[in-house]
C-alpha cells in the first residue's frame, strides 16, 4: 500500500512578522533569505512586486541599514510604489533604501566621482532631444556629397548608436539587422559617431546611455572606488531581470560579485523586448555569473482562472531554453479560452465588436476589456468596425491607420478625385513633388478659389521638369474621376504613383510603411465604392454617452486596443487576441531564427496571461490580396496541436435577420451569430 504525504501551503510559520501572513509559502521563502545570490523565477500574476516590497521591510526590520539596500527597477514609479508599500508595512526607514532605475542609480554615483572620470567639477546630461540636436549639428558640419546627406535622421542616429552601446555589438551587425538601407554608409556613420563622442568628451557632456557606460567604467577601471561603491550596496535586488540588456547585467555583476548578495526577480517567459536590446540570456545565465545561486519559483497566480493558466502552461512547453514552472490558481472554475476561426478579417472585426457590445450589455465596463495584437497595423480593420458601431476605444502601441503620414498622403490623392477644391489635400499632394515650394503652392491655392477647372494647373509650371511631374499627377487624378472602376483599382493607381515619392520622402523607414500601404489596399478591396470607402474612413469613434448600450454617464473609460508589448504588466476581465496568423504572430521575420521564434512564443504567452476571466483567440481563414485574390491563411503555429480541452473552438454564423445580433449570444459558447 502506497503512503502519501500532503504538503501544506498554509503560508508562513508562526513567529514571523505580522505582515508575513499576507504571503504564501513560496513568497515568504523569497522574503526571508538574507545572504547569497538568489534567482526568483516569478510567473505572470504571482505577486512578485508585493514580494519585493515585503523583502525590503524584512531586511530593514532585521537590522540591515536601509542605505545599504539597493532596489533597481525599470521605472521610478515602480521603485517608489514598492518602497512606499514597505514603509507602510514597517516604518519610514524603508524610504531610505537606494531605489530607482539603473540610470538614476548610476547618475547618483557618477556625480560623486565625476573627477575620477576626468569631468572635473562635473558634467551635464543630454536628454534625448539634446542628443538628437547634437547629432544634427555634427551632421551638418560635415560637407558630405548629396548621396551621403541622405543619411539617417537625427532620431534614427540616436537610436542606432544607443543600440550599438547597449547591446555591445558592432555597428555593421546592427545596420544589417535594423537599417539595411544604410549599410553602404557604415564608414560615414562611424565617423559621425566618433565626432559625437569626441564632442561630448571635450564639453563634459553625458547622454542617457553614458550614465551606464561611464558608471561601468568607474567600477571596472577604478578598483578602489568600485570596492567602496560595492560595500555600500550590500543587498541588491533587481526587478524585471529578464528585461535587462548586456550592459545592465554587467553592472549588476560588478556591484554584486564582491559580496554575492544579489536577488534577481523576473520571468524568463515574459522576455519580449529583444528589439530594445534586452536579452533573456541574462536571466538564464544568472547562476553562471553568481555561483551558488538558489533558484526559487513563484507559481501561484492571483490573476487568471485555471483554464486560462492551463493554456498558458501548455504554450510554455514549446520554448527551447527556459526555467520550468507551472502556474496554478485557486480559482479552478471558469470558461475555457475560445478559438475563433473567422472567414476573413471583416468577420473577425465584427465578431470582436459584437462581443464587446454584448459584454457591455451584461454590465462589464468597456475598459475591463482589451483587444491585443502583434503590431499596430493588425487592428486597422477592427478600428473601422468600432467606428461603424460607435464604440469608443483608446489605442496603445503602434499607430492608428489614419494618423500615419503616408496614409494621409494616399487619402489626399483619393479625396482630390472627389473634390477638386479641397485645398488641404492639394497642399499635401503638391508638397510631395520635389522642387515645388511653399510660394508656388500658395499661388495655386489662391487660384483654386475662383478657378473654373481646379485640375488645370499647367499654367503654374513652365519648366519641362515640373510639367512632366505634374502631368503624372493630373493623369492619375483623371483616372480617379472615371466611373465604374473598383475601389481597389483606384487605390492601386494611387499607390503606383505614390510609392516612389514615399521612398524618397520617408527613406529612413519606408519598408515598414510599405506594409501599411498593402494593408490599406486590402481594406479597399471590400469597399462597394470609392465614395463609400472615403466616408467610412472619416468616421470618428463617438463619446461613450452616444452609444445606445451605454448609460448616460459619458465618463466611462473606453475599450482598450493595445499591442502585446504595450500590454505587459496589465490585466483585463476579457481579452481578445486577434490576427493569430503565421507570419503575424509569430512575425515572418522570426520564423527562421530559433531564438527569435522563442521570443515570439513568449509574446504569445504574455498575451494569454493578461486575461482574468475570459479569453478569445481569433484569426481569419483567408486573406484578401492585390487583385481581389483570396488566399488561404495559416493559423499561428503556436495554435497547432492544442487539445480542445484547453482551447475550445467557437463557430461564427450569419444571422438570417440582420438585426438578430442585437439579441445576444445563443445559449452556450459553441457559436455566435453575426449580422
Amino acid at each position: 500500500m502506497t503512503r502519501r504525504f500532503v504538503l501544506s501551503d498554509s503560508g508562513p510559520p508562526t513567529g514571523a512578522p505580522a505582515y508575513a501572513q499576507d504571503l504564501n509559502e513560496a513568497q515568504w521563502e523569497v522574503v526571508r533569505i538574507l545572504e547569497g545570490p538568489v534567482l526568483v523565477v516569478a510567473g505572470a500574476g504571482t505577486g512578485k512586486t508585493r514580494t519585493l516590497a515585503y523583502r525590503v521591510a524584512y531586511l530593514v526590520e532585521r537590522g540591515v541599514p536601509p542605505e545599504t539596500i539597493v532596489l533597481l527597477t525599470f521605472t521610478r514609479r515602480a521603485a517608489r510604489q514598492m518602497l512606499d508599500r514597505a514603509a507602510s508595512l514597517l516604518d519610514s526607514r524603508c524610504r531610505s533604501v537606494q531605489g530607482g532605475t539603473f540610470h538614476s542609480f548610476a547618475y547618483s554615483w557618477l556625480r560623486r566621482y565625476a573627477a575620477a572620470l576626468g569631468y572635473g567639477a562635473g558634467f551635464s546630461v543630454l536628454d534625448e532631444a539634446d542628443a538628437e540636436a547634437l547629432f544634427d549639428l555634427l551632421r551638418r558640419q560635415r560637407l558630405w556629397t548629396e548621396a551621403q546627406r541622405r543619411m539617417p535622421g537625427k532620431e534614427t542616429l540616436r537610436v542606432l548608436w544607443s543600440a550599438v552601446r547597449n547591446r555591445n555589438r558592432p555597428l555593421s551587425d546592427l545596420l544589417a539587422e535594423l537599417y539595411p538601407q544604410f549599410a553602404d554608409l557604415e564608414s560615414e556613420l562611424s565617423a559621425l559617431f566618433k565626432d559625437y563622442e569626441t564632442h561630448k568628451r571635450i564639453h563634459h557632456l553625458l547622454d542617457y546611455d553614458d550614465l551606464l557606460v561611464r558608471f561601468r567604467d568607474l567600477l571596472r577601471e577604478h578598483a578602489a572606488i568600485g570596492r567602496q561603491i560595492s560595500a555600500s550596496c550590500r543587498y541588491i535586488m533587481v526587478d524585471e531581470y529578464q528585461d535587462t540588456n548586456p550592459l545592465q547585467a554587467e553592472l549588476v555583476e560588478l556591484l554584486g560579485s564582491p559580496h554575492g548578495n544579489v536577488m534577481a526577480v523576473g520571468d524568463d517567459a515574459q522576455a519580449i523586448y529583444g528589439f530594445r536590446g534586452a536579452t533573456v540570456e541574462n536571466m538564464l545565465r544568472f547562476p553562471e555569473r553568481f555561483p551558488g545561486t538558489r533558484i526559487l519559483r513563484l507559481e501561484e497566480n492571483y490573476r487568471s482562472t485555471q483554464p486560462i493558466l492551463n493554456l498558458a502552461n501548455y504554450v510554455l512547453q514549446g520554448i527551447g531554453r527556459r526555467f520550468d514552472k507551472r502556474l496554478y490558481s485557486r480559482r479552478r472554475e471558469g470558461l475555457p479560452p475560445a478559438l475563433v476561426a473567422a472567414p476573413d478579417s471583416r468577420w473577425e472585426a465584427e465578431f470582436v465588436a459584437q462581443m464587446v457590445l454584448q459584454q457591455r450589455e451584461r454590465g462589464l465596463r468597456l475598459d475591463e476589456m482589451a483587444v491585443l495584437f502583434r503590431s499596430g497595423r493588425d487592428s486597422y480593420e477592427l478600428e473601422l468596425e468600432l467606428a461603424r458601431r460607435r464604440i469608443p476605444y483608446r489605442k496603445f502601441g503602434g499607430r492608428k491607420l489614419l494618423e500615419a503620414a503616408h496614409i494621409k498622403d494616399v487619402l489626399a490623392h483619393l479625396r482630390l478625385a472627389q473634390n477638386g477644391r479641397d485645398v488641404i489635400s492639394w497642399n499635401r499632394v503638391l508638397s510631395l513633388i520635389d522642387g515645388i515650394g511653399p510660394r508656388t503652392i500658395r499661388d495655386v491655392l489662391a487660384w483654386l478659389e475662383t478657378a473654373e477647372n481646379p485640375y488645370a494647373l499647367e499654367r503654374f509650371f513652365t519648366t519641362p521638369r515640373y510639367r512632366e511631374r505634374l502631368r503624372d499627377l493630373l493623369r492619375l487624378l483623371a483616372f480617379l474621376r472615371e466611373p465604374d472602376h473598383r475601389t481597389a483599382e483606384y487605390v492601386e493607381a494611387v499607390l503606383s504613383y505614390y510609392r516612389p515619392l514615399m521612398r524618397r520622402r520617408y527613406y529612413e523607414d519606408f519598408p515598414h510603411r510599405e506594409r501599411d500601404l498593402d494593408h490599406f489596399l486590402r481594406l479597399a478591396e471590400s469597399a462597394p465604392s470609392l465614395e463609400a470607402f472615403l466616408e467610412e474612413l472619416t468616421l470618428e469613434p463617438l463619446s461613450a454617452s452616444e452609444i445606445g448600450t451605454l448609460p448616460a454617464d459619458s465618463e466611462e473609460p473606453p475599450l482598450v486596443l493595445s499591442t502585446i508589448h504595450s500590454a505587459k504588466g496589465l490585466e483585463w476581465h476579457t481579452v481578445f487576441l486577434i490576427q493569430c496568423l503565421d507570419g503575424v504572430l509569430p512575425s515572418a521575420h522570426a520564423v527562421d531564427d530559433p531564438e527569435e521564434l522563442d521570443e515570439e512564443r513568449r509574446l504569445f504567452y504574455v498575451a494569454l496571461t493578461r486575461a482574468r476571466e475570459e479569453l478569445y483567440i481569433s484569426y481569419p481563414i483567408v486573406h484578401r490580396r492585390r487583385g481581389d485574390t483570396l488566399v488561404l491563411a495559416n493559423p499561428s503555429r503556436f495554435l497547432q496541436d492544442i487539445p480542445e480541452t484547453l482551447l475550445e473552438p467557437m463557430i461564427l454564423e450569419r444571422a438570417p435577420d440582420a438585426e438578430e445580433h442585437r439579441r445576444g449570444l445563443p445559449p452556450g459558447r459553441s457559436e455566435t451569430e453575426l449580422p
